[in-house]
């Protein structure tokens, strides 16, 4: 008998690392940075200024960035989300994850928690309520909501822009053939970890997260997504993929054959263990 799907512990959706530069100069994604106010004569630097918010965070990361940089005791940003009066959709129950919207945050002098968060969700708001957006969820036939999880999704395991309609598509051609999206990136969220790298062992965990195990999108978003995982959440790329693979940097391969991305992901496979092999 045909299987839609080959079996579960044998497939490998997505592997691959990834370092990306965004466009506030030496800013490496992954690092929220404090900026300086250069001082008279660009001595001494003044108190930071500003907060810059990198795409991909989730909300546990930013949370502690705000920590950081208010001078806060850890878990303060955390514990100020019941008073903070986050204007969420209701699907969100709450919960801001996908709703911190990156970008840079002034730090002005009486800022706090509150202050940070809602300024985060704020903006997210007027960028994902507005008509393009809602529109293109409507015409992929799911709400916002459901928009900004695929594009956490897409911004966590798209290797590059390039690829995010890609990836956003195989999303969409697994959820209308009935598939499990079997992304490691959900499965790594609910895991508390960072990365791609699961193990077919982490594949058996009993969660909502986990996309190996469970149907459809997760029950929230994975991360917070900026403006062009979410274009490609809404606009996906033409194409029959199902599955995609990182092989090298600069090479993610896309197919809709199974034993061609078995053979893809052998290639991966064969080079990580290459580059990671001591030298002689």
């Amino acid at each position: 008998m045909q299987m839609n799907t080959p079996p579960r512990s044998s497939i490998r959706l997505t592997r691959r690392g990834r370092i990306v530069l965004i466009a506030t100069g030496a800013v490496v994604a992954g690092t929220a940075v404090a900026v300086p106010l250069l001082a008279a004569g660009g001595e001494q630097p003044a108190e930071p200024t500003a907060l810059v918010i990198p795409e991909g965070w989730r909300a546990s990361q930013i949370y502690a960035a705000v920590d950081k940089a208010l001078e806060l005791p850890p878990g303060a940003t955390r514990k100020s989300l019941a008073k903070a009066g986050l204007q969420l959709p209701g699907d969100a129950e709450g919960n801001p994850e996908g709703y911190l919207f990156p970008a840079t945050y002034p730090l002005r002098e009486k800022a706090t928690p509150e202050s940070m968060l809602s300024a985060m969700v704020d903006t997210a708001n007027r960028k994902f309520n507005g008509a393009p957006v809602a529109a293109g969820a409507q015409r992929n036939a799911m709400n916002v909501y459901q928009a900004v999880t695929i594009a956490s999704i897409v911004q966590t395991e798209a290797a590059s822009e390039a690829d995010m309609g890609k990836v956003a598509r195989v999303v969409f051609n697994r959820l209308e053939r009935g598939m499990p999206l079997q992304m490691d990136s959900t499965l790594s969220y609910a895991l508390g970890r960072s990365g791609l790298r699961t193990t077919p062992a982490d594949t058996r965990l009993d969660s909502p997260y986990n996309s190996y195990q469970r149907m459809g999108l997760p029950p929230t978003p994975i991360a917070n997504p900026g403006e062009n995982a979410m274009r490609a959440a809404i606009s996906p790329t033409p194409g029959d993929w199902l599955y995609f693979v990182t092989v090298k940097p600069g090479d993610t391969r896309f197919t809709a054959d199974y034993a061609e991305h078995q053979r893809n992901v052998a290639e991966s496979a064969a080079r990580q263990k290459k580059g990671t092999q001591p030298a002689k």
